[in-house]
């Protein structure tokens, strides 16, 4: 079975492994740790999947809580907009593999087969091939997890949020699960303009509201049916980080790109120690 090969190395984010990692660590090492007294990791980040020079630093924010969760979090479900593909549904790949420049993570065939009988759901290598916004997470993910993960990729395309959430609910598992929404939100918007709809965006996604359109967050489709399955699981929220483009790069102001990092955790996650997760709990924000 065939390997699904990085396709944005070198452009995205650097192509030689020695680079790659020195990139990650910056953008790790400019992101607050994971708060002492959390009783659990987080169960879904939402992350942003533009250019490490531009997003870096927001997806570093949600990554950065998982270091912890080193020989913990076993397995990765990855859900982000199909860009470059029509899919309808969802798609996961025939390939057993993804490589970066970092090594390669083993695709979760076997838990895929527990979903393959949904009628939302098919199997295409072609969708997967030249699409970034799973790509660009991965080698967070081998930097924070390890390469030992088992990584089960889907690209969303037309469908509706019950059916996102029918297989997130089948794919939910334990704390050694782990789900990752790959989203930016507005795209080309003046920036001051840009910040009051993205804020807003935020306050929608925060109160877990699944009705979010293309021109809210280009992942709209699997962030509406990931918000459908956490507010059904009662997880609690927290906004780690938002800005845009020209926050992180100064770059054209007058047509920006919106990025945000969330975390949603287990209800129980700030259950102990009432005093100290209050604390914690804070400190997310």
């Amino acid at each position: 079975m065939p390997t699904r090969h990085a396709v944005v190395a070198g452009s995205l984010y650097p192509a030689c492994p020695q680079a790659l990692q020195l990139a990650v660590a910056h953008h790790l090492g400019h992101a607050p740790i994971a708060p002492a007294g959390l009783a659990s990791p987080p169960k879904l980040l939402v992350v942003p999947h533009g250019s490490y020079a531009r997003s870096g630093d927001v997806a570093a924010r949600a990554f950065a809580l998982l270091a912890p969760q080193r020989g913990h979090i076993r397995r990765v479900v990855l859900l982000g907009p199909a860009h470059r593909a029509a899919v309808h549904g969802l798609a996961a790949p025939v390939a057993t593999a993804f490589e970066t420049p970092l090594g390669s993570l083993a695709v979760d065939h076997l838990a895929l087969a527990g979903v393959a009988d949904l009628p939302q759901m098919c199997f295409s290598d072609e969708a997967h091939d030249r699409e970034h916004g799973l790509e660009v997470q991965l080698p967070f993910l081998q930097t924070v997890l390890g390469s030992d993960i088992a990584l089960l990729p889907l690209l969303v395309g037309d469908c509706s949020p019950e059916a996102v959430d029918e297989v997130l609910d089948r794919l939910w598992g334990d704390d050694d699960t782990l789900i990752v929404v790959s989203s930016g939100l507005s795209r080309h918007l003046p920036y001051a303009e840009a910040r009051l709809h993205d804020q807003h965006t935020v306050q929608r996604m925060l109160a877990c509201c699944c009705s979010l359109g293309p021109g809210d967050a280009c992942g709209a489709v699997p962030l509406n049916g990931a918000l459908l399955t956490a507010r059904r699981h009662g997880l609690l929220p927290r906004l780690l980080d938002l800005r845009t483009s020209a926050d992180s790069d100064g770059g054209n102001a007058h047509r920006v790109a919106g990025y945000c990092a969330l975390a949603f955790f287990r209800p129980q996650a700030f259950e102990r120690k009432p005093g100290a997760l209050a604390a914690a709990a804070s400190a997310l924000h």
